[in-house]
């Protein structure tokens, strides 16, 4: 795909978004179900994947781990991103490898110390880049990259998070 193909792809996109703004705000969804011991199913859209507990946190590492996931959402989110960006400003790429380290201290998970955090304390996104684009043509295509990945600006900025529960019976 190259800009013009993009921009051919996206402009009825974004000009039914600049004429009908409702219409640009869409709802995505996750489901899951408890699985065996301590798991969680989770519907993909292709496959079924099963979370569990890290490790650190008793798993035993047969399950895929959440905070593993929330990066590899991160690393995707902004390999889309950072492909889009160049292909839309024709900013040469040759090939990118992103990389998403996470730090955590599972006290606070597991409840040994109210004084550590449950959750990431530092995330590091590195991207590692093939290409011959310039310095200033780097600086855009990150800035950009950032400015539009949804997961980076998820977690940057997070958003408002309602939490409700209903009883169902069987």
């Amino acid at each position: 795909m190259n800009a013009n193909d993009l921009r051919s792809l996206q402009a009825p996109i974004k000009e039914q978004y600049r004429e009908r703004p409702q219409t640009a705000l869409v709802t995505l969804r996750a489901k899951g179900r408890i699985g065996e011991g301590v798991t969680c199913k989770l519907e993909t859209g292709n496959a079924l994947v099963e979370a569990g507990l890290h490790p650190a946190t008793g798993g035993d590492g047969l399950s895929a781990c959440s905070g593993d996931m929330l990066l590899e959402a991160l690393v995707a989110c902004a390999g889309v991103t950072l492909r889009a960006v160049a292909t839309a400003l024709d900013v040469p790429l040759r090939d990118a490898t992103i990389r998403a380290e996470g730090d955590l201290d599972f006290r606070g998970t597991l409840g040994v110390s109210k004084d550590v955090s449950v959750g990431f304390q530092r995330i590091r996104l590195q991207f590692d880049l093939e290409t011959d684009a310039s310095e200033e043509q780097l600086a855009t295509l990150l800035r950009l990259t950032e400015r539009y990945c949804v997961v980076y600006q998820s977690l940057h900025q997070p958003a408002t998070m309602d939490v409700k529960h209903r009883i169902t019976s069987s």
